[in-house]
This record gives structure tokens, C-alpha cells and sequence, in this order.
């Protein structure tokens, strides 16, 4: 294996205090960036273009953890996962409207309150993938979490079971395989993926972050080379992990609570969350809960719409 590449990060492009940064999100055609804070229920833009004196901050009144474009429709109406399940969400008069709750009484007393959506994303078939995970204001995680897919007919499917605190998900370029974290087993794990029926099949682990090593894998974006570029959460970094499952490159970042990349052009913004324990780890308060950005020199991979029938 050769050298490995290196990026170093010291100063925020947004200094902020999220309690925890998520789901950077690039919106090509009006040059702008969402991403979320979960624990605040807010929602974040910055005009890239315009730099950060263009910051807004939205309040919220549920935590919102991730929004994608809805196909078809204007540019204020996104497609989140929320609390509940599946909601388009209105940017200009801050309205939430449920499409698809995801809990039923098939699965006992208290699911509703006890869990909330967590990381997803679409594929290039427009089927919309959302992680759920125990709400931390209510309980500790276990593994009640499910990843659901719903389709354009607004059918939902519940895709992989048990799983904990679900996080980065995507495909690869020739849409054969989907990766997918569970971040307490340390693993990005690989499915075979078929794009005609959404169904995958022959779970792998494709990358499993060392034991001995701080943190664990958090969200990722892929670039068109097919890296996927992994928060560590707890690690002060973020990887680059090449298409054969070893790490190529890394970023040090200046704080220890990574959570999410999202790509804009050939730059990474990389969301982050407060510190946690920030008497054992000093260094990493002043910067928690920041917006970073870096230049890696490649792109990312194309995002997807939801495609609604």
C-alpha cells in the first residue's frame, strides 16, 4: 500500500454549537446547503457561493434527520425523515405533514415514542432508505432499530432488522452493491443490490474500524472515484476507504465528534456534534458542534431525488 493521503483541518467555515450536526446536504440549483441539528431541532442553510455571512438558522419543532428534494415539485417542499417516519417538509412556512409513519401496533406498545429516523438516502431508482434507532431523549439504543425503504407508490418496505444506531448508506457506481453502517459494530457492511426490485441480499463486511482505535463509523459521502469518505465519529477524522475496502487517505479534523461529509463540487463540508465529554477531552470543545470545510480534489457522487407516483 502506498502513502497515505492527508488533509489537516484547524479552523471552522461555520463556528457553531450544535448538540449534534448531521446530514449535509448540497442543493445544486440554488447553490445551497442544509444540514441539521438533531438534538436542537434546527435547521441550517449557507448560500456556498455567498460564504457564511449567508447562514440562516430555521427552529424547528421536531428533530428533522434527514431531507432530499421531493421529484416534480418546488424548490420549498423536501422529503425528510422525522420523528414518525416519512414527511414532506415546507421550508417557507416551517410545516411538517406526514406521508408515511412507520410504526404500527404490530410492533408493540411505546414504538412510536421510543424511536425516530436517523441517517437515509435515495437511489438512483428514487426509492427513499431511512434508518431508525431509540430516540437518546427517551432511552439508551438496542437493536430495535430497522431500515425501511419506502417506494414511489409510497409502499414501505422494512429492508434489515435488529439494527442499532443505523448511519451512512449509498450505492455503488454501477449500482450493484449498497453499503450501509451500523455504527456500534464498527462496520460499513455490503449488500448485493438489485436496482429493478430494491431488494439486496448477501450482507458482507466490506470495512470494519479497528477495536483498538477511538470512535467509530458515522455518516459518509462516496466521490465519483468510488471512495467513501467516513465520519469517525469519536475520532477526530474522517477516512478515505477505497472501493476495495482499505483506507487510502484521512482528514484530521479539530474536534473529536465527526458525524457526517457531504460533498459540494471538489470541497467536503463535514458536520460535527458537541462534545461529549469534554472534561476528558478538552481540546475537542471549543470546535464541537462546528461546520468544517476542505478541499479533497475530487468530486462526489451524483445525489438522487425521491420519485413520487
Amino acid at each position: 500500500m502506498g502513502e497515505l493521503q492527508r488533509w489537516k483541518v484547524t479552523e471552522p467555515y461555520l463556528h457553531l454549537r450544535c448538540g449534534l450536526g448531521e446530514a449535509p446536504y448540497y442543493e445544486e440549483r440554488s447553490n445551497t446547503l442544509r444540514f441539521v441539528d438533531i438534538v436542537k431541532e434546527k435547521l441550517h442553510t449557507v448560500n456556498v457561493k455567498e460564504g457564511p455571512s449567508s447562514h440562516k438558522i430555521i427552529n424547528l419543532d421536531t428533530a428533522i434527520r434527514c431531507g432530499i428534494h421531493s421529484q416534480g415539485t418546488d424548490e420549498d417542499l423536501l422529503i425528510v425523515g422525522a420523528k414518525l417516519g416519512y414527511a414532506y417538509y415546507k421550508q417557507k412556512s416551517n410545516k411538517l405533514e406526514y406521508v408515511k409513519k412507520v410504526w404500527n401496533a404490530s410492533d408493540g406498545a411505546g414504538k412510536e415514542e421510543r424511536m425516530r429516523c436517523n441517517d437515509g438516502a435515495v437511489d438512483k431508482a428514487g426509492r427513499y432508505w431511512v434508518g431508525t434507532m431509540n430516540d437518546p431523549k427517551v432511552t439508551s439504543p438496542t437493536d430495535e432499530g430497522v431500515l425501511f425503504r419506502l417506494d414511489p407508490d409510497l409502499s414501505l418496505h422494512r429492508m434489515v432488522e435488529s439494527a442499532t444506531i443505523p448511519n451512512g448508506m449509498g450505492w455503488s457506481a454501477d449500482d450493484g452493491k449498497m453499503y450501509f453502517i451500523d455504527t456500534p459494530t464498527r462496520n460499513i457492511f455490503v449488500y448485493d443490490f438489485d436496482l429493478t426490485s430494491g431488494s439486496i441480499s448477501n450482507r458482507q463486511v466490506f470495512f470494519h474500524y479497528p477495536d483498538d482505535e477511538e470512535g467509530a463509523p458515522d455518516g459518509f459521502a462516496q466521490d465519483v472515484e468510488g471512495n467513501l469518505w467516513t465520519a469517525v465519529c469519536g475520532g477526530w477524522k474522517v477516512l478515505k476507504v477505497s472501493p476495495k475496502g482499505v483506507v487510502v487517505g484521512f482528514i484530521d479534523m479539530p474536534t473529536r465528534m465527526i458525524t457526517c461529509p457531504g460533498f459540494v463540487g471538489e470541497d467536503l463540508f463535514v458536520t460535527s456534534a458537541v462534545e461529549e465529554e469534554p472534561e476528558k477531552y478538552p481540546d475537542s470543545v471549543e470546535l464541537g458542534g462546528s461546520l468544517f470545510r476542505v478541499h479533497v480534489g475530487v468530486r462526489g457522487m451524483p445525489l438522487h431525488s425521491f420519485r413520487r407516483m
